[in-house]
């Protein structure tokens, strides 16, 4: 018998708890204070007045034991939901009954629009004084910049034009952003630069990417006219081209090469690049080789080529000539042959082809016989007999001794035939070198 009662009560249980749960979960819903809760009126009132601070025009508000029904045409979807969510957080509203419905009407749309373009341009009117005050404040600050940046002193503290004129720029572009502060914080707006100066700043690199090859070049400008690596009618050889430089400009150097053309350069390579300026330094050296027969007199035959270099009136006599043995090759020995020129007085590339053929001659003349570097091919025909090998005849050396010594001839520098075309191109043109800006 206690055993059947054990069982029933542990069947029981889980009922018990049970229904303590749900008088727990009852008792804690919160109860309603009846005489607390505001009137129907008082409710349909601060709602009104809500709705109308809003300027949510076309809704009609009723309350009905707690219930709010919202009725009428609004423009716009978004006014109705916002007017709901007001109406649910009134106290002793107890449920919304929304049925307000967005208006076909074009012009009850336009009407709002119409009404907020009014205010905009009654607020305008009452604050164009002010505005007025702003703008004269902004001209005043610009135009006291612009006369700033038109004194001659920026040219005193600039190395050069150019730098003078990127300095007088920057000091505008400061007086206008000082201008735009000032205005903008006389009118109270002086948070709107932030968002000004952002926006610029993104077009600003958005543009540097797009130009970034004309910036590169512009900057690069700005080194070179700083530096000076050259000077106007001076040669120069720039990756591989030569020529006198015309000008230098802000996004080119321009050079007149030795064959009457216009080279243009980007100032980007030429900052990057190899420069070798010819004009720099007057003396110059040239250099040939000359080959001689392996049987002849090697110290000999290099005294001979050296004393004729010697005895030229262009070659220099400081820094000195010199002829050495550079290779011996199966047709003979190589001599290297090197001699130095004022290019201010003589041409270098006639300087160079007189020596070549008065070397020669001397050599020729001295019996040793310089090396035939002509090639023969031999054809031989099936069933024909090979026709011999006759050697063109060689002069003797007495023959070659007599004939009369050739004499230089009259050197003209081809490169200083430039020099009045390049002072033409340059007259009446912006440049950004100077012939007195200190040299690199």
């Amino acid at each position: 018998m206690n055993k059947v009662l054990l069982c029933i009560a542990l069947m029981l249980a889980p009922c018990q708890i049970l229904a303590q749960n749900v008088v727990t979960e009852a008792d804690a819903l919160p109860t309603l204070a009846v005489e607390d809760v505001p009137d129907d009126v008082a409710v349909e009132t601060r709602l009104r007045a809500i709705l109308r601070a809003l300027e949510f025009g076309g809704i009609t508000v009723g309350v009905d034991a707690g219930v709010v029904s919202l009725t009428g045409n609004v423009t716009d979807p978004s006014i109705s939901e916002k007017a709901e969510s007001i109406a649910e957080r009134l106290e002793g509203v107890v449920a919304v009954n929304n049925t307000l419905t967005a208006s076909d009407d074009l012009a009850h749309q336009i009407n709002p629009a119409v009404d907020r373009f009014r205010a905009r341009v009654a607020q305008l009117i009452s604050r164009l004084p002010l505005l007025l005050l702003a703008f004269v404040a902004f001209l005043v600050i610009l135009t006291a910049g612009i006369l700033v940046a038109r004194m001659r002193f920026w040219d005193r503290i600039s190395p050069n034009a150019f730098i003078a004129e990127l300095y007088r720029q920057a000091f505008r572009v400061a007086s206008g952003i000082v201008g735009i502060v000032v205005a903008l914080d006389v009118v109270g707006a002086a948070a709107l630069l932030g968002t000004i100066l952002g926006a610029a700043g993104i077009i600003g690199l958005a543009i540097g990417f797009a130009v970034r090859d004309t910036v590169e070049n512009f900057v690069a400008s700005v080194m070179l006219s700083l530096r000076q690596p050259f000077r106007p009618n001076d040669l120069v050889e720039i990756e591989g081209d030569v020529g006198r430089v015309i000008r230098l400009t802000s996004r080119a150097t321009i050079l007149l090469s030795l064959d009457g053309n216009h080279i243009r350069i980007p100032n980007a390579t030429v900052f990057k690049g190899k420069i070798v300026n010819y004009t720099q330094f007057p003396a110059r050296r040239f250099m040939f080789d000359i080959g001689i027969d392996p049987d002849a007199d090697l110290e000999a035959t290099r005294s001979l080529a050296q004393a004729t270099l010697k005895a030229l009136p262009f070659v220099l006599d400081d820094p000195e000539e010199l002829v050495w043995i550079e290779n011996i090759t199966e047709s003979g020995a190589i001599l290297r042959v090197t001699g130095w020129v004022d290019q201010t007085a003589t041409g270098f590339s006639t300087a160079r082809g007189d020596a070549i053929r008065l070397v020669k001659t001397a050599i020729e003349e001295a019996g040793v016989a310089i090396p035939d570097t002509t090639y023969r091919i031999r054809l031989e025909g099936a069933g024909l007999p090979a026709a011999p090998f006759e050697p063109p005849p060689r002069k003797a050396p007495m023959q070659q001794a007599s004939s009369a010594s050739p004499e230089p001839s009259v050197h003209k520098s081809e490169e200083a035939a430039l020099i009045p075309l390049v002072d033409a191109e340059r007259q009446d043109s912006d440049d950004l070198l100077a012939r007195s800006a200190p040299r690199e």
